[in-house]
């Protein structure tokens, strides 16, 4: 089986998307540097940059001793560092960062699994899910004293993508706590969980906040494809557009994807377009 993906930009104004490049072979989860100028994605675990129109060759992005990097990696506010999760020579991914040109890697956590999706605009915080206990929930930790802190509880379920809003005041992320799974808001300090979606037949996932606050992004796939705390490659999904004070959520993009198609923050700095990946699945 071959996959075939296709990096895609969707513009707000617009309402349409295009495809921009296509690679005949896996690639993963792209962020939009802050300058505008790159896409940033994951293939076969390294890390690699391209333009964000498209154009030329990607570029490797060297990551030292982090060569089996998933689809979890966030650039910085300031665009210096990238953050990624690596998977060790034990198998446990943990987080590191390194330079935004390339470099050798800093350890973050020390324990794992720790799933990166969140760098606070202050850069002085991660969020990321971890497993600590019997489940996978969401974790925070300060990067200037070490400290990790638990902001969910593993009896109430998977909880996944915790990613900051612009101002750092918010943390989004999806919990599957009422069933299925939806995307829900707190306070960075873990206080004011609150439900955002209410869907009956979608399980959600990744929320995205735009640079300028106003609107969130993120992928659905349809109940009964798989179960609710999973998310897989391969799948009908759907993107979903909702404003960041809530609402009625709107489908925007249906397309052949899942796990890779818009895994972190893909948002353009001019908040007008984000990016994500669809596949073709060649036998």
């Amino acid at each position: 089986m071959k996959t075939i993906s296709k990096v895609e930009i969707y513009d707000l104004e617009s309402k349409s998307h295009k495809v921009v490049k296509v690679f005949p072979f896996l690639i993963e989860a792209p962020n939009w540097s802050p300058d505008g100028k790159w896409l940033i994605f994951n293939s076969e675990g390294k890390l690699y940059r391209m333009a964000a129109e498209g154009s030329d060759e990607p570029i490797l992005i060297e990551s030292g001793i982090a060569q089996k990097c998933n689809n979890d990696h966030v650039i910085s506010s300031d665009g210096k560092k990238i953050a990624v999760s690596h998977h060790g020579e034990d198998g446990i991914s943990r987080i590191y960062t390194l330079p935004f040109e390339g470099g050798e890697p800093e350890l973050i956590t020390s324990e794992g699994p720790s799933y990166l999706h969140g760098w606070h605009p202050s850069m002085k915080e991660m969020a990321y899910c971890a497993f600590r206990g019997n489940a996978h929930v969401v974790h925070t930790i300060n990067l200037e004293t070490g400290i990790e802190t638990a902001h969910t509880e593993e009896k109430e379920g998977l909880s996944d993508g915790p990613e900051y809003s612009p101002c750092g005041n918010y943390i989004w992320f999806n919990w599957v706590k009422t069933g299925l799974m939806q995307v829900w808001r707190m306070k960075s300090d873990g206080s004011e969980q609150t439900q955002i979606t209410f869907d009956e037949d979608l399980n959600s996932w990744f929320p995205h906040v735009s640079p300028n606050g106003e609107w969130v992004v993120y992928i659905a796939y349809h109940k009964g494809d798989l179960k609710p705390d999973e998310h897989l490659p391969n799948k009908n999904v759907v993107l979903r557009l909702i404003s960041s004070k809530g609402g009625e959520p709107q489908t925007i993009v249906s397309l052949f994807g899942g796990q890779g198609t818009i895994n972190v923050n893909s948002w353009s700095p001019d908040s007008k377009q984000f990016a994500f990946v669809s596949y073709d699945v060649e036998e």
